[in-house]
């Protein structure tokens, strides 16, 4: 199942102006193979950010002006379906983290959601239709009409 984060307008410019950026990117270098990194926790995750979710995530990141923060992805209980995804910028490192580098974007998964988690591929769209993060999980059976929790 697939669920959408929408973005605003001015991130809506932005991803219009990084598109020439994004192009290259995407033809440089595979996305599925990420650099681990070793902080303590666990180095894998499960999850995929795509080429297009790590230029994205990297151009927000740049705009905060802070290193010290990771792309987390959750699964909090919640939602019409039971379970929902929750992206965010985070410095918090939590014991049993699993973090994953993508082109310079660490990403950081909680202990709890991991299992939920293993091999969802996160990515950007941003298409006439549509904008913003989508998450694919393999692990979801079913999801709500609005697309944001699942089960």
């Amino acid at each position: 199942m697939t669920a959408a984060y929408g973005t605003s307008v001015a991130e809506h410019l932005e991803a219009e102006h990084l598109e020439a950026e994004h192009l290259e990117a995407e033809h440089a270098a595979p996305d599925t193979e990420p650099a681990a990194q070793t902080t303590g926790a666990n180095t894998t995750s499960g999850v995929v950010l795509s080429a297009a979710a790590a230029i994205k995530a990297k151009a927000l990141l740049d705009q905060e002006g802070r290193d010290d923060l990771r792309l987390r992805i959750a699964v909090q209980p919640g939602g019409c379906s039971g379970l929902r995804y929750q992206l965010y910028f985070d410095e918090r490192s939590l014991d049993g983290d699993a973090l994953q580098d993508f082109q310079g974007v660490g990403v950081v998964v909680d202990r709890m959601s991991q299992p939920y988690l293993a091999g969802a591929t996160i990515d950007f769209v941003d298409t006439i239709s549509k904008q913003g993060f989508t998450i694919d999980n393999p692990n979801a059976g079913g999801s709500c009409a609005c697309g944001d929790s699942f089960n």
